[in-house]
């Protein structure tokens, strides 16, 4: 196997508690890997796992799984772990797995999967929904899709992420969410391939010029896999082609670093915002490149 065969990468480091006295990795913690690696693999489909899971009316279970050891990771090392979906039959799907530092082949898996009834355990077909999915981003198709539009189009999806988020994950009170704004905002949703909403954000132009986004929210499981960014983009597209010359938001602190990546600085001091830290950032626009 070569780098090239795979989409799909996790990034991890070896740590200390995973080495033998030779500081070499233990066989058992390959396993352990390719396992992460999955997990993530699911979030790379915009499929919240549990959620997807209920939906499909199913769940996987591991049949069978494999490893091949080629040469040995060693305490520190960075390492890529690449999974993909190699087959899917009736009931079944197979993953391939294959660790690599740098270029180097270390080692690689092959795990066997079920599809079954999670009451039962007994297997079922694999829904023509999710084989769709893994076949579509096997070959490069999006998972996602970023609809715009007002709150009478979107609202009722935008509001189910934000109060997953903000209302019951950040416990901010129901009545500091909804405002009146939400009537004269532009809203941006994030659809995964099952059509649920996972991610949303708000556009507002307080002034001539001058574009505002507020209310960005991502499901908690699948934070880090660029949807909030598609959502943003989107949302700074749409202020870039009424004519906006400047984009402004309210960035908890903790959000911070993913908005310098797209071009955004602080400006001013921070501030609290519903009990949450924030800091006012803002980027010229267009976005270079864009």
């Amino acid at each position: 196997m070569k780098r090239d065969d795979f989409r799909f990468f996790h990034r991890l480091r070896v740590r200390w508690s995973e080495v033998d006295m030779q500081k070499i990795v233990f066989n058992a913690h390959y396993l352990m890997y390719f396992d992460t690696a999955v997990a993530d693999y699911w979030r790379a489909l915009a499929l919240p796992y549990e959620e997807a899971m209920h939906e499909l009316e199913g769940d996987l279970y591991v049949k069978k799984a494999t490893v091949e050891f080629h040469a040995s990771a060693r305490m520190d090392d960075q390492l890529d772990v690449a999974m993909r979906c190699g087959r899917i039959g009736k009931s079944s799907m197979v993953f391939d797995g294959a660790i690599f530092r740098g270029e180097q082949l270390l080692i690689t898996c092959e795990l066997v999967y079920v599809f079954a009834d999670p009451a039962t355990q007994t297997s079922r077909p694999v829904p023509q929904a999710l084989r769709d999915i893994l076949t579509g981003y096997e070959a490069g198709e999006p998972v996602l899709q970023v609809r715009t539009g007002s709150w009478s189009e979107l609202g009722q999806d935008a509001a189910a992420i934000r109060t997953r988020v903000f209302v019951q994950e950040q416990r901010i009170p129901a009545e500091m969410e909804w405002d009146e704004a939400d009537a004269a905002a532009l809203h941006a949703v994030a659809y995964n391939r099952l059509g649920r909403p996972v991610a949303t954000g708000r556009l507002l132009q307080p002034s001539p010029g001058v574009a505002k986004i507020g209310r960005m929210a991502v499901h908690e499981v699948l934070r880090g896999s660029g949807m909030g960014r598609q959502v943003l983009i989107s949302l700074l597209e749409a202020a870039a082609q009424r004519g906006d010359k400047q984009a402004v938001l309210h960035a908890q602190r903790t959000a911070e670093d993913f908005y310098r990546r797209l071009g955004f600085r602080p400006q001013g001091e921070p501030f609290e915002e519903a009990g949450i830290p924030h800091v006012e950032m803002a980027a010229a626009l267009p976005l270079p490149g864009r």
